[in-house]
C-alpha cells in the first residue's frame, strides 16, 4: 500500500494545556484558521488536571478548616476538631476538573479547532506522526505553522534507591484518604503549598530543604517570615539536608501509590533513618519532549532539556514555535497563554501585529501558602545589583492585620502581614513589590498593573488609600 500523504492544517499545536489552549483558539477563533492539537493526556494540561485549578481547590477546602478555628475568637461556639470528609472533596473536586475537560474541548469545537487524543513525534521538520491514544493506526499531519506546547512534568530524583515509592504532584491529586503524617522534599512554591494545606488539614508535615528558608527564590523578607510562620504553624522543617536521601523503602509490602496503609522507611545520605506514610517530591519539573523526536526537526535544546526560543517564541527552525514550561521561560500558566495568544497575533493577524509578542518583564506572581505570597519585580538583592545599592530606597511595613483584632497575642505574633516596596533612581520607580498576608493574591493584580505601567513611589502616594484595608498600608509607607 503506498504511504498515506499527512493531513494539512494551518497550524498545528501540540499540546492541549494552557498555552497550547490559547494559541489555538487565537488561530482558529480569531482569523479563521484551519488548526490541529493533539493531546496525548486529558485536555486542559497540567493547570486544569494536577496543577493551578486543583491546588486552589484544595487551598479553599484547607482554608475552610483554618476558619472554623479562627471564628472562636469572634464569639463563635465552634467545637474544636469539626471533622471533615476528605475523600467526599476529593471527588467533587475530580467531578468539576472532568467538567472542565469537557469545557474545553467544547470551546475547541466551536472555534472549528480538531483534536487528536494521541502522542506527537517530528518525522520531518514540518511533519509529525501521532499515535492514537485508542491504539488505531498512525497518522501524519503537516502545516507550515507548528507550536511546541507540551508543558512538563515533575520529577523524581534519579539517584535515590526506592524514590519511586514516592509520589509527586501529580500523585498528591490521588491522594483519597489522608495520611497521619507527610514528608515534603523540596523549599520551592509547589512544596510550599502542599505544606501549607496539609498543615492546615491537620496532617503533621515534615519539609526536608537544603537551606535554612524556603521559597529562596524570593525576597529575604518573603523567605523568613514564611519559614518562621510555617514553624509557628507546626510544621517541622528539617534545614540543611544537603545530602538528601539515599533510600526509600517500603514497609507494608504493597506496591500502589497512594494507599491509605502506606509505610515507608526513609534513609538520609547522613545516615538519619525517619517512617512516613507518604513522601512528595517537590524537587522541580522537566521538559515533557522526550517523545517529539527534535533533532529529526533540527530543533535546537538547552542543557537543562528545554527548547531553545527567541523573544518571539521562534526555535531554531524557521515555521516551528515554543511556549509555556517546555521553554523553561517563567512557568506559570497566565504566561504561557499570553505567549500563545500573541504569536497567534504575529502568525495570523493584521500587518500591525506583525510584532507581537510577550513582555516577559515585571510578571506577577503569587504562591498560594498560608498565608499567601504574592511579588512582581525585582528582589532587594536582584535590585542592588541592577542599579546600585546607593541608587535604591527601600519601603518596608509589619503589622497584624484588622481580622486578628480579636485573637491572642500568641495568634496574632502567628499571622503576621509584611509589605515591601523596592523603588529606583531619583525619581524612585518601584521595580520590586513584595506582600505576605491574607488576601495577598487578590491584591497582586491591581498592583501589578501599576508597577507594569512604570508606576513611581509618588504615584502610589498620592492614590487615596482604602480603610480599612490591608492594602492602604502600601499606599501610605513611609
Amino acid at each position: 500500500m503506498a504511504p498515506t500523504s499527512p493531513k494539512v492544517f494551518d497550524y498545528i499545536v501540540i499540546g492541549g494545556g494552557s498555552g497550547g489552549s490559547g494559541a489555538a483558539r487565537r488561530a482558529a477563533g480569531w482569523y479563521g484558521k484551519k488548526t490541529l492539537i493533539v493531546e496525548n493526556k486529558r485536555s486542559g494540561g497540567t493547570c486544569v488536571n494536577v496543577g493551578c485549578v486543583p491546588k486552589k481547590m484544595t487551598y479553599y477546602f484547607a482554608s475552610v478548616n483554618e476558619m472554623l478555628e479562627k471564628g472562636k475568637g469572634y464569639g463563635y461556639d465552634i467545637p474544636d476538631h469539626i471533622p471533615f470528609h476528605f475523600d467526599e472533596f476529593k471527588r467533587k473536586r475530580d467531578a468539576r476538573i472532568k467538567t472542565l475537560n469537557s469545557i474545553y474541548e467544547r470551546n475547541w469545537s466551536k472555534e472549528g479547532i480538531e483534536l487528536v487524543h494521541g502522542r506527537a513525534t517530528f518525522t520531518e521538520p514540518k511533519v509529525i506522526e501521532v499515535t492514537m491514544n485508542d491504539g488505531g493506526e498512525k497518522i501524519s499531519y503537516t502545516a507550515p505553522h507548528i507550536l511546541i506546547a507540551t508543558g512538563g512534568y515533575p520529577l523524581i530524583p534519579p539517584n535515590v534507591e526506592g524514590a519511586e515509592h514516592g509520589i509527586t504532584s501529580d500523585g498528591f491529586f490521588d491522594i483519597e484518604h489522608l495520611p497521619k503524617k507527610v514528608a515534603i522534599a523540596g523549599s520551592g512554591y509547589i512544596a510550599v503549598e502542599f505544606a501549607g494545606v496539609l498543615n492546615a488539614i491537620g496532617v503533621e508535615v515534615h519539609m526536608f530543604i537544603n537551606g535554612e528558608t524556603i521559597l529562596r527564590k524570593f525576597d529575604p523578607m518573603v523567605q523568613n517570615t514564611i519559614t518562621k510562620r510555617y514553624e509557628d504553624a507546626g510544621i517541622v522543617i528539617h534545614k540543611n539536608f544537603k545530602g538528601g536521601f539515599k533510600k526509600i523503602e517500603r514497609l507494608d509490602g504493597g506496591t500502589a501509590n497512594p494507599h491509605p496503609d502506606k509505610r515507608l522507611k526513609l534513609t538520609g545520605n547522613n545516615g538519619d533513618e525517619f517512617e512516613f506514610p507518604e513522601i512528595i517530591w517537590a524537587i522541580g519539573r522537566a521538559p515533557e519532549v522526550e517523545d517529539l523526536n527534535l533533532p529529526v526537526a533540527g530543533i535546537e535544546t538547552k542543557k537543562s532539556g528545554h527548547i531553545k526560543v527567541d523573544e518571539f517564541q521562534n526555535t531554531s527552525v524557521d515555521g516551528i514555535y515554543a511556549l509555556g514550561d517546555v521553554t523553561g521561560e517563567a512557568e506559570l500558566t497566565p504566561v504561557a497563554i499570553a505567549a500563545g495568544r500573541q504569536l497567534g497575533n504575529r502568525l495570523f493577524g493584521p500587518p500591525h501585529l506583525s510584532s507581537s509578542k510577550l513582555s516577559y518583564d515585571k510578571i506577577p506572581t503569587v504562591v498560594f501558602s498560608h498565608p499567601e505570597v504574592g511579588t512582581v519585580g525585582l528582589t532587594e538583592p536582584q535590585a542592588i545589583e541592577q542599579y546600585g545599592k546607593e541608587n535604591i530606597k527601600v519601603y518596608t511595613t509589619k503589622f497584624t492585620a484588622m481580622f486578628y483584632d480579636f485573637a491572642s497575642p500568641e495568634e496574632k505574633a502567628k499571622n503576621p502581614t509584611q509589605y515591601k516596596l523596592i523603588t529606583a533612581g531619583p525619581d524612585e520607580k518601584v521595580v520590586g513589590l513584595h506582600i505576605l498576608g491574607d488576601g495577598s493574591g487578590e491584591m497582586l493584580q491591581g498592583f501589578g498593573v501599576a508597577v507594569k505601567m512604570g508606576a513611581t513611589k509618588k504615584d502610589f502616594d498620592n492614590c487615596v488609600a482604602i480603610h480599612p484595608t490591608s492594602a492602604e498600608e502600601l499606599v501610605t509607607l513611609r
